[in-house]
């Protein structure tokens, strides 16, 4: 008769030649606990009569292994973007050029001066680092950096605005992805939210009247992710400036997707630069490193050298401050900006800036490679909070495959993922998103999948 002392013990599966491999692979520790689960398992399954043999050694083994497996797979992966949509939050916004990555490995693989005054032989700031190329990008007189655009919303309201008003157009008060909104930020920063205007129209005397009382800052949110249309109407940033100016109150403008460029040049409607508001006369502006910056994930702040002394000395500084590989490829990504390469070496500005011609091209080779698939029209988006409703021309490789669903599902399982989107009830791949080192794997995935479905 089967009994639970039939079953080994943990000291006997140590015994075995393959528990000595899964020691060397994944560590004496984890491995016990992985046999020890399936032990526990077992005994469970066995008093509930889920099972009436108990397994042997190799059996419980692969168990382990499998659990083992299973604790260790990593969850971030890399994919291969074929969607069309150049920032695509769900995928980590922008991938970074190949100098921001070496820049990124060099400070991470040893120590660095994050904090060291190679100069003066002591401690050192490192809010010093890139602030000189942001200074000579924008024409700000001092920048800080943190670690996105939310903390550096939420810190400049904190350093400047705590315990006062803030005075911001009812058409403003937005609300961005993961249920981030600006009253609840101005409210947890301490400011008292003073709204002008209405959902549709705010005039300049709007502003005036809310500045007659004493007033800490005037805030415009720029509507990075939806576009306000019809019966509408509000005054320039340079007249909302101006007016608060005139009553001693200085002007913070969050910009979120951070463009250095104009993107009309590549067929989009202009998004406001961060240039543009600082010659408009905002004080401070924050934006967002991994948008159209197309950098690392960092919050940027840059204006006037007072503001900027105070943000730099408020506690929260430290608790949203970046770390030391944002820095490094910040840094990288804001110099490729200054050396006029960023179509060159940045991957979203190379994607924008791709011709018809070009993307065209790619998806017509796809189509001869695979043997399968027509080329079509089609449109590309921005993404990412960024031009909402933009869109620009592109070619697609439409593939008809028998399940949509079931195909979908072989991309997303395929080494690396593949995200395609489907229209029609027809599977759409867009070349203007894919990496040129990832279109190898993008057709041999393809390849597989069309000849298994």
């Amino acid at each position: 008769m089967t009994t639970l002392r039939n079953l080994p013990s943990v000291e006997q599966i140590l015994q075995t030649e393959t528990a000595a491999h899964l020691i060397a692979r994944f560590g004496r520790p984890l491995t016990l606990d992985a046999i020890r689960f399936v032990l526990d398992d077992t005994r469970a399954r066995f008093k509930s009569g889920l099972i009436t043999a108990l397994p042997l050694i190799d059996m419980l083994l692969a168990q382990a292994e499998s659990q083992l497996t299973a604790w260790t797979k990593p969850t971030l992966l890399p994919v291969i973007n074929a969607s069309g949509v150049i920032l695509h939050t769900n995928l980590g916004r922008a991938p970074l050029s190949d100098g921001t990555i070496r820049a990124m490995d060099i400070v991470s693989r040893g120590y660095s001066t994050l904090e060291y005054d190679i100069e003066l032989g002591q401690r050192g700031s490192r809010l010093i680092h890139a602030e000189s190329l942001l200074q000579k990008l924008t024409g700000a007189e001092a920048a800080v950096v943190v670690n996105n655009n939310a903390s550096a919303v939420l810190l400049v309201l904190s350093a400047l605005a705590n315990r006062k008003r803030v005075v911001i157009s009812r058409s403003q008060l937005v609300e961005i992805g993961g249920g981030f909104r600006v009253p609840d930020v101005m409210k947890q920063s301490g400011a008292r939210l003073v709204e002008v205007g209405t959902t549709n129209k705010v005039h300049i005397s709007d502003y005036e009247e809310a500045l007659i009382e004493s007033t800490g800052l005037v805030m415009r949110a720029h509507r990075s992710n939806f576009k306000l249309i019809g019966f509408t109407e509000e005054p320039e940033l340079k007249e909302i400036a101006e007016t608060a100016h005139g009553f001693g109150v200085p002007v913070v403008d969050d910009l979120g997707s951070g463009a250095l460029y104009d993107t009309a040049k590549y067929g989009l409607a202009h998004e406001p630069t961060v240039q543009e508001s600082l010659q408009a006369g905002a004080d401070i502006v924050c934006f967002s490193g991994d948008k159209l910056l197309g950098g690392p994930q960092a919050g940027i702040i840059v204006g006037k050298l007072g503001q900027i002394a105070k943000i730099r000395k408020h506690p929260l500084a430290r608790a949203v401050r970046a770390d030391k590989a944002c820095l490094a490829g910040l840094s990288a990504t804001l110099l490729h900006y200054l050396k006029d390469e960023a179509e060159r070496e940045v991957p979203i500005v190379k994607m924008m800036s791709l011709t018809l011609k070009q993307v065209k091209g790619r998806a017509e080779a796809w189509a001869v490679e695979l043997g399968h698939g027509k080329v079509v029209e089609g449109e590309s988006t921005v993404g990412g909070g960024s031009l909402p409703g933009e869109s620009m021309p592109t070619f697609l490789l439409s593939l008809e495959v028998k399940s949509v669903e079931r195909f979908l599902r072989g991309l997303r399982k395929n080494h690396p993922p593949i995200i395609a989107r489907t229209e029609n009830d027809k599977i759409l791949l867009d070349p203007r998103t894919v990496l040129p080192e990832q279109e190898g794997a993008l057709l041999v995935g393809l390849k597989n999948l069309l000849k298994n479905s």
